[in-house]
């Protein structure tokens, strides 16, 4: 059988961007695929030991990614996004794959039916116009002005105005190359694609009327491939250990404040920098590390403390142990909202953030059985949707579909018909 070739690409703004499409890329068969990733320099450490071939492509670079989040600006303009489309055509045309999964490349909204190929979409449940929500306020600088109870209720009002404004720069593209406008709704930008696969699981972030070409694909567990640190093996065992990292989009600043809470606390700490601030000098009940793998350090904690994104939420919840985010954007305050409904963890706030706040939730989590009853119960759920499998399954059926169908592709924004997209979606089942 002639292997089905996949072309993922990663949009190199946070290291979750990066890290899942080569976690799935790694995971394929490379006797039924042929596996390439598109990805902007500066993550080589992620790649080794990969197989599948890597092209370079442009991203932003992660620091205005950042800024824009933490000043509620959109992300992208428009001659940025054009940019990329030119950038994606660039190695579509080289790569000619059957298939293109993107994570978070919004780009490929216009460049992938361009080139009339069958386009998915990567990204979290939490983001898509079908899933419940729950809105907060992140930190931008309206926080900085008014407490956080009137700051709520002025920014879930303001909602929608925002979220039309961070959509005009792709719309504008589309209208560039005679696509429709996607709307004012931030959240069908994002999830824009013939398929949209959610690594989340419908436990944490239930749907409400889900199309067909929606699934959930579970989460995405993944670790960059480093050596374990010297102290790994040599830690105390007479003390629960408590795993820190605020990650590569979180408030790295933070860190050294976290650790200084933690220091009176009868607990062992694992952190991690993310290679984002030097820590000079950690607290004597603290190891310290750039970079941990993260499932295994979740796996040998009683509580993560992270920045509450998704990735790092995940492998602790995998690992049945309880979450407290310290978020700031709001990708970080959406995800931590299912985690917190699960009776899996707990919410602070990075922009009100106090060590003795900190300390005391630390304590009373460690001491409470149920958090660790309810983050085992969404490891359980999480079981049930292996992504690696379902991956394989569906990118199967989207082959067998447009392979078969006899006019593929002919529009631009074309979609399956319902009996061809419950086929597609059982076989993600």
């Amino acid at each position: 059988m002639e292997r089905i070739k996949i072309l993922f690409f990663a949009e190199a703004v946070t290291l979750a961007h990066v890290g899942r499409p080569i976690a799935l890329a790694q995971s394929l068969d490379p006797a039924r695929f042929d596996v390439h990733v598109a990805c902007a320099d500066g993550y080589e450490f992620c790649f080794n030991g990969t197989q599948f071939t890597r092209w370079t492509i442009h991203s932003i670079p992660s620091q205005q990614f950042l800024d824009a989040l933490a000043g509620g600006k959109p992300v992208y303009s428009t001659a940025t996004l054009a940019s990329y489309v030119e950038d994606d055509l660039r190695v579509l045309d080289a790569v000619r794959p059957d298939i293109v999964v993107g994570d978070f490349r919004l780009s490929l909204s216009v460049s992938a039916r361009l080139r009339r190929i069958p386009y998915v979409s990567l990204m979290n449940a939490y983001w898509s116009p079908y899933v419940v929500q729950h809105y907060a306020v992140p930190h931008i600088p309206l926080t900085r002005l008014l407490p956080i109870r009137i700051a709520n209720a002025i920014f879930r009002m303001a909602r929608p105005v925002a979220f039309a404004s961070h959509s005009v720069p792709l719309n504008r593209v589309r209208r560039q190359y005679g696509l429709p406008s996607l709307g004012t709704d931030l959240r069908k930008v994002y999830t824009d694609a013939d398929y949209s696969m959610y690594a989340d699981v419908p436990d944490l972030f239930p749907p409400k009327s889900l199309p067909q070409q929606h699934a959930y694909i579970g989460p995405i567990i993944w670790a960059p491939p480093l050596a374990k640190p010297d102290w790994w093996d040599k830690l105390p065992e007479d003390k629960p250990i408590v795993y820190v990292t605020l990650g590569s989009s979180g408030q790295g600043r933070l860190l050294p404040l976290v650790l200084e809470a933690l220091a009176p606390l009868p607990v062992t700490v694992i952190a991690a920098t993310a290679g984002t601030i030097d820590v000079a000098s950690a607290p004597a009940n603290a190891f310290v590390a750039p970079y941990l793998p993260g499932d295994l350090a979740a796996q040998r904690a009683s509580l993560v403390v992270c920045n509450g994104g998704s990735p790092t939420s995940q492998q602790a919840l995998a690992a049945g142990v309880p979450v407290l985010g310290v978020a700031s954007n709001l990708d970080q305050f959406l995800n931590m909202s299912g985690v917190i409904k699960a009776g899996a963890g707990a919410l602070l706030r990075a922009d009100r953030f106090r060590a003795k706040k900190l300390a005391r939730q630390v304590r009373a989590m460690l001491d409470d059985p149920a958090l660790r009853t309810g983050a085992r119960r969404v490891a359980d759920a999480f079981s049930n949707y292996p992504a690696a499998q379902r991956m394989t399954a569906f990118l199967e059926g989207v082959q067998a579909f447009h392979r078969h169908a006899p006019t593929a592709y002919v529009e631009a924004n074309s979609v399956a018909t319902e009996n061809q997209k419950n086929a597609l979606t059982n076989a993600a089942q």
